[in-house]
């Protein structure tokens, strides 16, 4: 069914982590639907509008899209509509653009979205604007309720700025969950195999990853919960890579996982991604990072 199709109750954004501000957003929208039996929708667009017009310059994702989906229907969102970023979306106009999308589209019947959401052709659309729209067109528009903590808006932004810093357990207090990149594990070059230290890899599929460097990791395959290290990065010392990519070294495991998702909860920075001389080098420095994420499980487990 199309969304919106017998009217709907929205909320439009980029929810980049869907972490606890998000999330207040989210059972707002749930509480309206219920209030207007109507179906909740999450818009959202693909890329990002910043990935758009920046680029490879554009912040790095906390989420790539099937991730941001999955936390929506778990939040108990209806459906979520994903448009295309592109040229044409661009140069709507923001009349347009709530003509053709919110109430031909949409045929929505409340919005709720910030009172600094801007839309449409150079921003000009806003809150005010939305408000007349909706009068004119038979919708409500409500303004979302702004969540902080420790004196501060939950963003993020600023759970990046965590997670550049190592500092897991703010970003989790942010997110409302660990924070975790999910992925399948596919084929790379069994570099790390021939080492004797095989990876798990991960492709991230985006320009660049919140994080950079080598972390103490859980992995959640199947049921269970597996100990690790792992390197976010574009593995300098082999230099093949433009994109990043994240390979997870499971201690003590040596199944076939390719094909399989699994999802990489980050626990502690062990060191920055370095370009080593050699592979001799390259690889007594992974040994003393395995040594180190070891360190680490075995204190958690006194």
């Amino acid at each position: 069914m199309r969304p919106g199709r017998g009217g709907c109750v929205a909320t439009i954004g980029s929810f980049d982590g869907v972490h606890l501000g998000h999330q207040a957003i989210l059972q707002q929208l749930i509480d309206k639907s219920t209030e207007y039996k109507l179906p909740s929708v999450v818009m959202i667009f693909e890329p990002q509008p910043q990935e758009f017009f920046s680029g490879e310059q554009a912040p790095a994702r906390l989420m790539r899209l099937r991730e941001k989906v999955e936390a929506f229907l778990e939040a108990g969102v209806d459906q979520v509509f994903c448009l295309q970023f592109n040229r044409s979306l661009r140069s709507l106009s923001a009349d347009d653009f709530i003509d053709q999308v919110l109430v031909s589209g949409l045929n929505i019947r409340c919005l709720v979205v910030g009172d600094d959401f801007r839309f449409g052709h150079d921003r000009s659309g806003n809150y005010e604007l939305l408000t007349k729209a909706g009068n004119q067109n038979g919708f409500d528009v409500l303004d979302t309720h702004t969540l902080e903590y420790q004196g501060e808006r939950i963003s993020s932004t600023r759970i990046r700025e965590a997670l550049e810093q190592a500092n897991f357990v703010l970003a989790e207090q942010l997110l409302g969950q660990p924070f975790c990149i999910a992925g399948r594990v596919v084929y790379g070059q069994c570099l790390g195999r021939e080492l004797g230290i095989p990876t798990a890899n991960v492709q991230l599929h985006r320009y660049r990853a919140p994080l950079s460097g080598v972390y103490v990791v859980e992995v959640l395959l199947n049921d269970a919960r597996l100990p690790g290290v792992a390197n976010v990065g574009v593995r300098p010392t082999v230099g093949d890579l433009i994109k990043p990519v994240l390979e997870v070294h499971l201690l003590d495991f040596d199944e076939q996982i390719y094909g399989q998702r699994i999802q990489v909860e980050f626990k502690a920075k062990v060191r920055d991604e370095a370009k080593f001389s050699s592979l001799e080098q390259m690889v007594e420095e992974i040994h003393k990072d395995i040594t180190v994420a070891r360190d680490f499980f075995l204190s958690r487990n006194l």
